[in-house]
């Protein structure tokens, strides 16, 4: 990157020492949106991608409309940036910037594209599906050095981006290899647990505090800052609270009962507000109330679940798990263990994931120091 750049800071001083031109998005690139298709038009065995609102590909199509192009998300995943190389369908769901000629790279354009991308949350409008603001989108003023400075800063970042990418997917790889080693010390220690512990259902040892919770509708609710939790965690902030310290969530229905894709057993704190699609559960010590939570996570609890298209762990089946419970010294071992082991895995602050954003942030400063100019003024 060094090499690189220096050759990059000496072609600015040579080719445009005052600065560089500034032109709109809708000056230095073709613009416009996709073509509308429908879902029943896809099919795997087509030999294009269907670009969308998301931040990947929905299916695939028989014909193509644009090939080499940078995709900007108007809908959906508002304001993210893609390249695509070779030919897809992009749909109307999505901006497409392609070659205009020979004043910008396409390639130029997507990576300085892609690095202003952060602001533009800022410019999005309106409610349940933001949408991105094409007045500014197409406003947007990009800068325009000399072709053979545009040249090697797609060169400098194509092969920081195939280096980066090579690093996470090393990274990414450690990553899953220590989730499963965490799983199975987590297993191991919770079935020699298992062994030598008394059971207790969850009825005996937690407070069930289901009566007390209060569904309100999304048109009810009146703004505010408390966290109103559902099946799966926060689902909107409202102005009150009916829970005040510290209890355990369990999902009551929903299809991730039985996907598990994220985690049935939660904790929450403080003030909050719960409807009637979790069971919370109150625990005279925060040691086995979070033994349980990573117990309940770990097992399988399609026996106890009811309903297919509907899954739902009535409190009725919840009272009927079994949590093999050893004494408070041992949960206390047991949950320390887990704990050191999860944050070393998932802790976004320490760790592997750590490493990962860091990555990541190194990346997008030199990106943004390669893309920042001065604008030249006549």
């Amino acid at each position: 990157m060094t090499t690189n750049q220096s050759k990059i800071e000496k072609l600015i001083a040579e080719l445009c020492p005052d600065g560089v031109e500034f032109k709109e998005f809708q000056n230095v690139c073709n613009l416009q949106a996709g073509d509308r298709i429908i879902k029943s038009m896809m099919n795997d065995d087509f030999e294009y991608p269907v670009m969308g609102g998301g931040t990947s590909h929905t299916g695939n199509y028989s014909k193509y409309n644009f090939e080499n192009s940078v995709t900007i998300s108007r809908a959906g995943s508002a304001g993210f940036v893609n390249w695509l190389p070779g030919k897809f369908w992009a749909t109307d769901v999505c901006f497409v910037a392609t070659q205009k000629d020979d004043v910008a790279l396409i390639k130029y354009v997507y990576y300085f594209v892609k690095n202003k991308s952060g602001d533009f949350k800022d410019h999005l409008y309106g409610g349940s599906m933001p949408k991105l603001d094409k007045t500014y989108l197409w406003k947007l003023p990009i800068p325009l050095p000399p072709l053979a400075i545009q040249k090697e800063i797609v060169k400098t970042l194509n092969s920081f981006t195939e280096l980066e990418a090579e690093l996470e997917a090393e990274l990414e790889a450690e990553l899953e290899a220590r989730k499963k080693q965490y799983e199975y010390y987590r297993d191991s220690l919770l079935v020699s647990n298992n062994k030598k512990s008394d059971l207790y259902n969850l009825k005996s040892i937690a407070k069930n505090l289901d009566s007390k919770r209060k569904p309100v509708t999304r048109s009810a609710r009146k703004s505010g800052d408390i966290p109103y939790y559902g099946a799966s965690g926060i689902v909107d902030y409202v102005s009150d609270y009916i829970f005040d310290g510290n209890y355990l969530l369990i999902s009551e229905d929903g299809a991730n009962l039985l996907a598990r894709k994220t985690p049935i057993a939660f904790p929450i704190s403080g003030k909050t507000w719960v409807n009637n699609h979790a069971h919370i559960l109150q625990f005279e010590s925060a040691t086995t109330q979070r033994f349980v939570e990573i117990y309940l996570n770990s097992i399988d609890l399609s026996s106890f679940i009811s309903g297919a298209a509907q899954p739902k762990l009535n409190q009725e089946n919840l009272n009927k798990i079994e949590i093999p419970l050893p004494s408070i010294r041992e949960q206390e071992r047991i949950v320390s263990i887990l704990d050191k082991f999860d944050a070393l895995v998932n802790d976004i602050s320490i760790g592997l994931p750590a490493e990962l954003k860091a990555r990541r942030q190194q990346y997008e400063y030199y990106r943004g120091k390669l893309l920042t100019f001065n604008e030249y003024v006549k």
